[in-house]
């Protein structure tokens, strides 16, 4: 398995959303802007987050109604510094080009808390990062908290189409000065080197193979270093990919309790954030929508079945899911699933966000 104000930033009626204020936008590059984002003091313990994750941030969108977008955190939770989210224009893309043309220091946002599971179990093993183009943002994020809380050894390995395109260019300068013995960069310049293509990368990466691996970038990259690595005989469980998605539904508005007919239905036992409740599971609602429905603060981002931010695992019961299209036979056989997309096959289940 491996795939983002004046008034108080609490949640709007109906929504899950805190607000953020944008404290400074940073031109990384011709087409990529950093947000700096601050939350208000009451919600910031709602910001706490882990290196790779991300924000989904809620948009206007083209028809008046609004729209959510995923941006991974390019800042580490270990540093000290503030979130910041790192956006790149899309050709064509709504998102992207909105957030690029219109938002500005001072103005507000919308989000979702962190959310995401594209982040190592340790700081102390020696990791493989390799990012393409705006997939830097959260590989960023997990190298500087490697060097800033663990022992770790981190090599990235960062693919992009010519020098102008590189965008923290010179943080990631001042973190491989500051730790040369700990931190290499590998630039690829596809102007100078041509595409990264299975075969190359795989010579490039011969002597970091047998590290844990996180991917972020295109896809074709992202399938061509998964290539590499297993024809270096790299295991796939310790090869993890983010994969960049835009959501097509309303992900913010909470669910109107659901209720089950003539008293039936079963119920789900959950086990998050040290506490463990019970709560009723009606037949046809989906688990995430039993959870949030019953006031529990279960973690979500697209509702779709395309991300990961909603895994869980089953314990007891049986459940089945509806789309799943990021965890693979391996996540499935431990017993994950997607909390979006579960629905009960017995009467009782009990699942762990642990």
């Amino acid at each position: 398995m491996s795939v983002s104000t004046s008034e108080p930033a609490a949640p709007a009626t109906g929504t899950r959303t805190h607000r953020l204020r944008i404290v400074e936008v940073v031109a990384e590059t011709p087409d990529a802007r950093s947000l700096v984002l601050r939350p208000a003091p009451e919600s910031a313990d709602r910001f706490a987050h882990r290196p790779g994750q991300f924000l989904t941030l809620r948009l206007p969108g083209p028809d008046g109604g609004p729209v959510a977008r995923c941006y991974s955190l390019a800042s580490s939770p270990h540093t000290g510094e503030p979130l910041k989210v790192t956006v790149k224009r899309v050709a064509g893309g709504y998102g992207s080009n909105w957030v690029c043309d219109h938002l500005a220091a001072g103005d507000e946002v919308e989000a979702l808390p962190p959310a995401g599971t594209f982040t190592p179990d340790s700081l102390d093993r020696d990791l493989l990062l390799v990012a393409g183009g705006s997939g830097i943002t959260p590989v960023l994020s997990i190298a500087k908290s490697v060097l800033a809380a663990g022992r770790g050894r981190v090599t990235l390995l960062y693919a992009n189409r010519d020098e102008t395109s590189v965008i923290f260019r010179d943080e990631l300068r001042a973190l491989a000065e500051a730790h040369p013995e700990r931190f290499l960069v590998l630039h690829w310049l596809e102007s100078l080197q041509g595409l990264p293509v299975p075969d190359r990368l795989a010579a490039a990466l011969v002597p970091y193979a047998g590290r844990e691996a996180f991917v972020c970038g295109p896809g074709p990259l992202m399938d061509a270093v998964e290539q590499a690595l297993r024809t270096l005989g790299a295991p796939g469980e310790r090869i993890h990919r983010e994969r960049f998605f835009s959501l097509s539904g309303d992900v913010f508005d909470a669910p109107e309790p659901v209720a089950a007919p003539d008293g039936g239905g079963g119920e789900v036992t959950v086990e998050l954030d040290g506490e463990t409740r019970t709560v009723p599971w009606p037949p046809g609602a989906p688990l995430l929508d039993a959870l949030l429905a019953a006031g529990v603060d279960a973690p979500y981002s697209c509702r779709e079945g395309a991300c990961s931010a909603c895994t869980c695992r089953v314990v007891t019961g049986e459940v089945s899911m509806a789309r799943n299209e990021v965890l693979d036979d391996r996540d499935l056989a431990d017993g994950y699933v997607l909390a979006c997309q579960s629905l009960p096959l017995t009467d009782h289940v009990e699942i762990t966000y642990s």
